[in-house]
């Protein structure tokens, strides 16, 4: 029995000693496993990550862009208006928070360019420039019509800094615009987008329609107004003055005033303080009665007194002596160019200059005839 016990207690030794080498070998493999995922895996991982990351640095379009802003922002400025009113009680005179828009400055001479409908109605202009520092503007022009306006600071000439311009009879659908303004009256906001279309025509605060307005996506909100579309040069190419929207905010569609058209009104406001656009002087009937009356032309109802078109002969509508309505003339063509309607007409005569005459082509009682008329000055 002895024997017996001494081989089993030896046997269980060695099978201890066995199970413990293999603990131990499986110990010193996980033990070193880590360090060869830690060596290995990790690198054939994040390769593919690291080589999807874009390079450090701004992007040259990113750089253009901050270029663009940096050296147009000294040109806008934050507009605000009041109006002025006398305390029932005290009759000490307050003002009342009207409305804000933007604008730019025009030049050294501390003209402002704004739209008409920013400053219409107020008794009070402030302007703010990018350093922050404000000024009281007074109005020197406005063309409604047009729906632009002057306002004129009192500001150092080193801390004006007039917008360079562009052009807008060469724009192309799809190239590329920047709009700064004050949107919500958050002032130095910059948008972008591109030319989403040309030769739009919109309603100007007048009422009168604005030809070849330029149709763009960057977002144009309140506040927005005045100020400046620029290419990608910097260059102004349009004043932004409206959006379609039917909530009141930005929806993909706004429109601006086309620089061309701002190069030849502003000189005129400022040294006139109005338009000096061409007129004829006869009021015209409303487009619901011309359709009435199947009439393909401009009808003319009145015609103003010491106007163009008295001096041209041109005869308005009336009743005769027995009270029957006989109509005025008819105008069909300027310069042998089309007249549908009073839109046409009033678009057309912009093409031409004040004591310039042009050859009218009007119907009078069935018979076409060819009238020349010498423009005068709108009144």
């Amino acid at each position: 029995m002895n024997n017996i016990a001494r081989i089993v207690i030896t046997g269980l030794l060695a099978l201890s000693a066995f199970l413990a080498g293999v603990s131990w070998k499986n110990k010193v493999v996980v033990e070193q496993q880590p360090a060869i995922n830690q060596q290995i895996m990790p690198a054939s991982e994040e390769a593919p990550i690291r080589a999807a990351l874009p390079p450090r640095g701004l992007l040259d379009a990113e750089k253009s862009t901050i270029d663009l802003f940096e050296r147009a922002t000294p040109s806008v400025v934050y507009i605000t208006t009041t109006n002025i009113q006398r305390s029932y009680y005290s009759r000490n005179e307050m003002e009342i928070p009207r409305g804000s828009g933007s604008g730019f400055i025009w030049d050294y001479d501390g003209h402002i360019i704004t739209n008409y409908h920013v400053i219409d109605g107020a008794d009070r202009a402030t302007v703010t420039l990018s350093d922050q520092t404000t000024y009281t503007a007074k109005l020197v022009g406005a063309a409604p019509t047009k729906d632009l306006a002057v306002l004129k600071i009192e500001a150092p000439e080193d801390k004006l800094n007039p917008i360079p311009t562009g052009k807008s009879y060469n724009l192309q659908v799809g190239q590329f615009v920047f709009a700064i303004g004050n949107p919500f009256g958050l002032d130095q906001t910059l948008t972008t987008g591109i030319i989403s279309a040309l030769g739009r025509e919109i309603n100007s605060a007048g009422g009168a329609p604005i030809k070849g307005a330029i149709q763009t996506d960057a977002a144009i909100n309140p506040g927005n107004s005045g100020g400046p579309l620029l290419d990608s040069s910097g260059r102004l190419i349009g004043v932004n003055t409206a959006i379609y929207s039917p909530s009141g905010a930005s929806a993909g569609i706004g429109f601006s005033i086309p620089v061309d058209v701002v190069k030849w009104v502003i000189p005129d406001l400022i040294k006139y303080g109005k338009l000096q656009r061409p007129s004829l002087g006869v009021e015209s009937a409303s487009a619901r009665i011309t359709n009435q009356l199947g009439i393909n032309g401009v009808l003319v109802i009145n015609v103003i007194k010491d106007s163009a078109a008295e001096k041209a002969g041109i005869q308005p509508t009336y009743r005769d002596s027995q009270g029957r309505l006989r109509l005025g003339d008819i105008i069909k063509a300027v310069n042998d160019e089309k007249i549908s309607n009073h839109n046409d007409l009033v678009l057309m005569l912009e093409d031409y200059k004040v004591k310039q005459k042009i050859i009218m082509t009007v119907e009078r009682e069935g018979e076409l005839y060819d009238i020349p008329v010498v423009l005068d000055s709108a009144k």
